[in-house]
């Protein structure tokens, strides 16, 4: 497992971190040799795979259909008024309609305002497989990164996966106050936990929350939210 240095991130990190807060995106599809760039709302699946909520009537998906090659890029904020200086993150692979209520629910803990028309006939869940991608971490900082930087270990996201209810039942039930302080304050839920972080609800807010560093086991994930809410208790007095 990477673990966070002294120098900050590594480069692949970055990537995750991105792609797992990341609530919208630049979706790339493919007809006929034409590139066509559009507007989807990721979400991430326990295992850094890509979720998407996309309906049949939109072009994209029409071309998904004929050719799943695609690319995402994802973006956060600039440190200056200059845009070049934003982070993104493009992932490159291939998407696939999937039927999975788990993962499915997932994306609407994320995507909160879609239960609106999640339930709709044309709509349907895919998932893209993310075959390399390219961190650009501001003006003139990129780094091109290989699926083994990126991919996360089967046995760490199958267990973190398998307690993941327990886990949310457990901090909404007995450490409300705990979410509050790291999210900020102010009444959070969790609605999501994996081996990057985890996802903090208030209504249809959603707030993700980074690990350090990707966790080795489930045990990792008690320790980074006492560390999350020591930090964060400790900002707050100074």
């Amino acid at each position: 497992m990477a673990n966070a240095s002294e120098s900050g991130p590594t480069p692949a990190h970055q990537a995750i971190m991105l792609l797992r807060a990341a609530r919208v995106g630049t979706l790339a599809t493919v007809m006929d040799g034409q590139p066509f760039a559009s507007l989807v709302t990721p979400g991430t699946a326990p295992d850094r795979s890509v979720l998407m909520l996309l309906s049949n009537l939109s072009e994209h998906t029409r071309q998904l259909k004929a050719d799943p090659r695609c690319s995402l890029m994802v973006t956060g904020p600039a440190t200056s008024i200059n845009p070049q200086t934003a982070p993104r993150f493009t992932l490159t692979g291939s998407a696939e309609r999937i039927e999975d209520a788990a993962l499915k629910a997932r994306w609407l803990a994320q995507h909160p305002y879609a239960a609106l028309y999640a339930g709709f006939g044309d709509f349907a869940l895919w998932r893209i497989t993310t075959r390399a991608g390219m961190l650009v971490g501001g003006f003139a900082r990129a780094f091109r990164l290989k699926l083994g930087a990126l991919a996360a270990h089967p046995g760490t996201v199958d267990a973190v996966a398998g307690a993941a209810d327990s886990i949310m039942q457990h901090c909404n039930t007995d450490h409300t106050a705990a979410l509050s302080v790291i999210a900020g304050g102010g009444e959070w839920r969790m609605v999501a936990v994996d081996i990057d972080g985890c996802d903090l609800a208030q209504e249809e807010i959603v707030r993700r929350i980074h690990w350090a560093a990707p966790v080795a086991d489930v045990g990792g994930i008690r320790a980074e939210l006492v560390r999350l809410a020591r930090a964060a208790r400790a900002q707050t007095q100074a």
